[in-house]
């Protein structure tokens, strides 16, 4: 009876249950190491990693939750998705501001990033839009219209204030599109009109964004300075993309391809990326083991974007490896599950959800070693978060869902074969 309750409330496929329970020990582990610097601000060792393990409880709760619906309600929260996500990403532009960026917003207290619910609405919408307008030769090409439309009113509100997260979403929808049989017509030109536009961006930008750094008095507070030591005024424009600086820096130092001394190098100009690379070079075949990390005590967000690079420390490259072949793993078995489906609507929806996580996992480990830009973008499933964490879980509940509950190919064909067997006396 105790073993038929517990599979009744733990379905679906068994190993993207044995993947994510595989990344959470690692984030546990992880995310407890890597914590010095919360640690030492709050003077309680154990807080960061109870808070973070309780959010991981609360995340496989609504995991478990999600997983015990059938795919086909899922089709039923979209709208309203979608229109709280804008409503939301709306509200959060007037927020305070978190290191330079608005991208929580408070309810009852509890930290909440929009953009994550923005997301998953918007795997939804295109999900359903590329399922409903399945023809014999692939998408209608009407499908194409109606995704740009939606993602339109999703996509420039996150871009505003996170820009990495905006490319991340709008490649997964592109590569959603492609897998929808969208003709490869609209998808070209899309291509040619996002390189266009991103050139446009990037040498707006380069306009917009001050040269000037920004540096950190004794209070911590950050001051920008100009050539004139005034503070000028700002259009419409720089207001709009205030963050043009920071992603300008960004983008300098990752083309700066000039060699620096070791005893030349300023570790105070750029640390998070110094101190990453010595964490990796520290690091050998198995690494300094679970706890023993240096870095983490001088390395900024290291329980966070740059947990890869702890990992990497502390686990070597075979756990570094471990953890890039979980993701890549994830993937390849949503893509089995998807190609199990019998309708187009559930298939596509694993294929996004499990894509947003794989993209944004890879990206995240692609900063860490320095093959791309710094930016904010944390790892799924294993660094310290709180609506991320959450989010996360619902998205591995819904395709444990879609692989419990979806209709299967081949239990479409038995039932086919069922239906034509003559009826004997």
């Amino acid at each position: 009876m105790g073993d038929k309750g517990f599979n009744s409330k733990f379905k679906g496929d068994g190993v993207i249950w044995i993947i994510f329970f595989f990344l959470c020990i690692i984030s546990v582990i992880e995310v407890y190491s890597s914590s010095s610097g919360l640690t030492y601000k709050t003077d309680n060792y154990w807080a960061p990693v109870v808070k973070h393990c309780s959010l991981i409880i609360v995340g496989i709760v609504f995991m478990i939750a999600t997983l015990n619906i059938k795919c086909k309600y899922f089709k039923l929260v979209t709208p309203f998705a979608l229109l709280l996500s804008i409503i939301l990403l709306i509200a959060v532009l007037f927020a305070s501001k978190t290191n330079g960026a608005s991208r929580w917003l408070e309810i009852c207290g509890i930290p909440f990033q929009p953009s994550e619910l923005a997301k998953g609405a918007l795997i939804l919408a295109e999900a359903q839009i590329l399922s409903a307008m399945q023809t014999e030769k692939g998408a209608d090409p009407r499908a194409f219209t109606y995704i740009l439309i939606v993602s339109a009113c999703i996509i420039p509100l996150i871009f505003v204030e996170n820009f990495s997260t905006a490319f991340l979403l709008a490649l997964v929808v592109f590569i959603m599109m492609f897998i929808g049989r969208v003709p490869l017509k609209q998808l070209g030109r899309l291509m040619g009109i996002v390189i266009l536009t991103g050139v446009i961006a990037v040498s707006a930008i380069w306009m917009i964004g001050d040269d000037e750094s920004l540096d950190k008095n004794k209070e911590g507070v950050k001051t920008e300075y100009v050539a004139q030591g005034e503070v000028k005024e700002k259009s419409k424009l720089e207001k709009i993309l205030h963050r043009s600086s920071t992603w300008k820096s960004r983008i300098k130092k990752f083309l700066n391809s000039e060699k620096v001394a070791p005893e030349d190098y300023d570790l105070d100009k750029d640390a998070q990326v110094a101190h990453a690379n010595i964490a990796i070079v520290s690091s050998n075949i198995v690494g300094q083991m679970p706890g023993n990390s240096v870095e983490r005590d001088f390395l900024s967000q290291a329980f966070s974007d740059f947990i890869y690079a702890i990992i990497i420390e502390e686990l070597g490259i075979l756990g570094a490896l471990a953890v890039c072949m979980a993701y890549i793993i994830l993937l390849f078995r949503t893509a089995i599950i998807a190609n199990r489906c019998a309708n187009t609507f559930p298939a596509l929806l694993v294929m996004g959800f499990a894509l947003l996580l794989v993209t944004q996992a890879m990206f995240n480990m692609a900063v860490a070693v320095g093959l791309a830009p710094v930016t904010g973008q944390p790892l799924p499933l294993i660094s310290k978060g709180g609506t991320s964490t959450i989010v996360n879980c619902v998205y591995i509940g819904v395709i444990l869902s879609v692989s419990h509950s979806a209709k299967k190919k081949d239990e479409v064909g038995k039932e086919q074969l069922t239906s034509r067997q003559p009826v004997t006396a």
